[in-house]
């Protein structure tokens, strides 16, 4: 191999590991932490700079819940290679059919009670919280959020998850919640979810298969402002920009500028996987009646009681 080919593939390498960082919603700081690595070599392999070996690139994708493969290249088992040539000639309905069809014949789904269970998926500041427990009280189910249903699954807060565990443990923990939450509420219930759940394809499935998904999208400078106002800009900052403590006006500027970047990438890396929800309900400049309207009309009817009055 050429000097020239070496380092094209170092620089594709290094724009997929910024790719799945990006959709995992991981900062340089977290991934480091998690797989073993220092950041500065992280840092080096995302621009193409890092020549990495077998071993590191397992700790990376180990630590980014994914195989060796999946970061080097898309190699589908041949049976899903085979699987895929057929549906690729199906539009989305006859997609949609296969795919229940599918689920009901090999027991890959749980189609009962799953219309009146609504999952809020989509970045933070979109709405969920405010939205979904207002869409709760007026259809008279539960409104649970995913992220405490993990940390009461795992019984520790969600950092100490990620300390103990790392991502794939906090994934797994994820997963037994979301079962947990569609067999005990199968009158119904809206939920809402952590950004990055599109991210991992198994989690994702699984959602789908038990909720009526509805992504809630907004414009990067409603995200932006929206958290901003919340006081908490944990998903967007870089490990660099969280480092930076000083209170310099330059400093702050560049952090936000920074911050809205971040926004920018993970809504591009995660757009094509929120799109897959039942429906999307876009928020941008768009009061809260508004907007709980809208989401009304894109979620099924509420379950009715058997009980008459």
């Amino acid at each position: 191999m050429t000097e020239s080919a070496a380092n094209a593939t170092l620089g594709e390498l290094g724009g997929r590991l910024r790719a799945w960082r990006a959709r995992r919603g991981m900062t340089r700081r977290l991934l480091a932490a998690d797989s073993g690595l220092s950041e500065r070599f992280l840092a080096d392999v995302e621009s193409g700079k890092g020549n990495v070996s077998i071993n590191s690139l397992e700790a990376i994708a180990r630590a980014l819940n994914i195989s060796i493969l999946e970061l080097l290249q898309d190699a589908p088992r041949p049976a899903l290679a085979r699987l895929h040539g057929l549906l690729a000639h199906l539009d989305d309905a006859q997609l949609d059919h296969a795919i229940e069809v599918l689920g009901q014949a090999f027991g890959l789904s749980d189609a009962h009670g799953r219309e009146h269970r609504v999952a809020l998926i989509g970045l933070r500041g979109a709405g969920k919280s405010t939205l979904g427990s207002r869409l709760a009280a007026s259809r008279g189910v539960p409104f649970i959020e995913l992220d405490r249903e993990i940390e009461r699954e795992a019984g520790t807060s969600m950092n100490e998850i990620l300390l103990l565990h790392g991502q794939a443990g906090y994934r797994r923990y994820e997963r037994r919640a979301l079962l947990r939450i569609a067999e005990d509420n199968p009158e119904g219930v809206v939920m809402t979810t952590g950004g990055s759940i599109v991210s991992e394809r198994e989690t994702f499935e699984l959602l789908q298969s038990r909720f009526h998904c509805v992504w809630l999208k907004t414009s990067p400078e409603e995200h932006m402002s929206r958290v901003v106002a919340q006081g908490d800009m944990r998903p967007f900052q870089s490990a660099d920009a969280s480092a930076d403590k000083s209170s310099d006006k330059m400093a702050s500027r560049g952090a936000t500028q920074e911050a809205m970047e971040d926004i920018r990438r993970i809504l591009a890396s995660r757009e094509a996987l929120y799109a897959r929800a039942d429906a999307v309900v876009d928020t941008s400049a768009r009061t809260l009646k508004q907007s709980l309207k809208d989401l009304e009309r894109a979620v099924p009817a509420p379950h009715k009681s058997k009980e008459t009055t």
